[in-house]
């Protein structure tokens, strides 16, 4: 019991524990890996930021495989907390919105050259 009688309350992970310090030292490398990426955890919003990001890609004659990320710690790693995410090469080029095919077309034509 801690103070006045209230039941102490036990912190836990954010995560349910599945960012520990192994899990994190993955993520720091997958994240240094060249490619797109989608973060999210899977929701219609991130569905569609993935299939703008297809279509842009698509356009741009680059090979479209995206990978989508929706493990917390490497959502972590990215620094990311608003979702859905797009990753080019490694570094985060959008949060917490769905983009439209041209709007991904230029940021990925801005990283890629």
């Amino acid at each position: 019991m801690g103070l006045f009688g209230k039941k102490k309350e036990e912190k836990s992970c954010c995560c349910g524990s599945s960012c520990t310090p192994e899990a994190m030292a993955q993520a720091e490398t997958a994240k240094k890996s060249a490619g797109v990426k989608v973060l999210g955890s899977g929701c219609a919003k991130c569905h569609a930021l993935e299939d703008a990001t297809r279509k842009a890609l698509e356009e741009l004659g680059m090979d479209s495989t995206i990978d989508h990320v929706t493990d917390f710690a490497q959502l972590a790693a990215y620094g990311v907390m608003t979702t859905p995410a797009l990753v080019v090469d490694g570094k985060v080029v959008s949060y917490g919105r769905v983009l439209k095919k041209d709007e991904a077309k230029a940021l990925i034509q801005k990283i890629r050259g």
